[in-house]
């Protein structure tokens, strides 16, 4: 007797068919939903406010203004023009290094297994 086994592949396959037929059923019933005709309710008068009496004016309040205060002096800076000038420091100059020679990169490089093959 011989047993037939199914991959795996068509099994999920099969599923997820399944699974998305159930999925379009409720996309079909909330298509029905939105054709079904909506009954009309009458319409509901709005309800009036009723007016209030017209109020007085309100005298806006006044703000309390306060005295000018009077202006306050400059600070005055001392100069210093009768010190003598400084000379302006300079940087010590370096000698000139010689250029380098760029180093060299060796052409063939040893490979280094990153991980086994075989198993112990």
């Amino acid at each position: 007797m011989a047993y037939l086994r199914v991959p795996s592949i068509i099994l999920s396959l099969l599923l997820i068919s399944l699974s998305s037929l159930s999925f379009n059923g409720d996309l079909v019933g909330a298509r029905h939903l939105l054709e079904i005709p909506k009954p009309e309710f009458p319409e509901i008068p709005k309800p009036e406010l009723p007016t209030f009496p017209h109020l007085p004016d309100i005298p806006k309040p006044e703000l309390q203004t306060f005295p000018h205060l009077p202006d306050i002096p400059k600070p005055e800076l001392p100069t210093f023009h009768h010190l003598p000038e400084f000379p302006k420091p300079e940087l010590p100059s370096f000698p000139h290094l010689p250029d380098l020679p760029k180093p060299t990169l060796p052409k063939d490089f040893p490979v280094i297994p990153t991980h086994s093959t075989t198993n112990p």
